[in-house]
């Protein structure tokens, strides 16, 4: 059985490909000061305390820096919201993209309860990347049931 996959608007396409350039951005970042943290640049102010975040035990899955883990997510990301891979006709690679954004999008919630309730402090950079995930899962929930056939086709205008 040959499954078909749709084409997306153009407004998917660039919104994925500019969020996934902006989540690598932060990830890099917070790479970079996780293995050096004296250039991390963010201010102490109680709540909002970087430096707490991106050191905690909570910092690490697995023994694996979580900072390496979201590089790792938004390079391949990156790829896959290309506008080369959003027209490849390979049904499962239009799969792999909306899995790993639910899958993402479920450890960013893991994320953000060990800041609020284990740790007690957020970290701006990791807020932004939180944003993006979850930016991604919007448009993305909005789009691949479509193109993937799991709904009936209507105009994604």
């Amino acid at each position: 059985m040959s499954r078909t996959v749709e084409s997306v608007p153009r407004w998917a396409v660039a919104t994925t490909f500019v969020l996934s350039i902006i989540g690598l951005g932060f990830s890099i970042y917070l790479t970079i000061t996780h293995f050096q943290p004296h250039a991390l640049v963010c201010a102490d102010t109680g709540t909002i305390n970087c430096a707490k975040v991106t050191t905690s035990a909570q910092s690490y899955f697995l023994g694996i820096p979580v900072a390496v883990l979201g590089l790792l997510n938004f390079v391949v990301m990156l790829v896959l919201n290309s506008p080369w891979a959003w027209r490849a006709k390979n049904y499962w690679l239009h799969v792999a993209r909306f899995a790993l954004t639910v899958v993402g999008m479920g450890f960013v919630l893991w994320l953000i309860y060990a800041e609020i309730m284990i740790i007690g402090n957020i970290c701006l950079y990791c807020t932004g990347v939180h944003v993006v995930a979850f930016a991604l899962l919007i448009v993305l929930t909005r789009v691949t049931p479509t193109q993937l056939g799991w709904v009936d086709s209507a105009p994604l205008e």
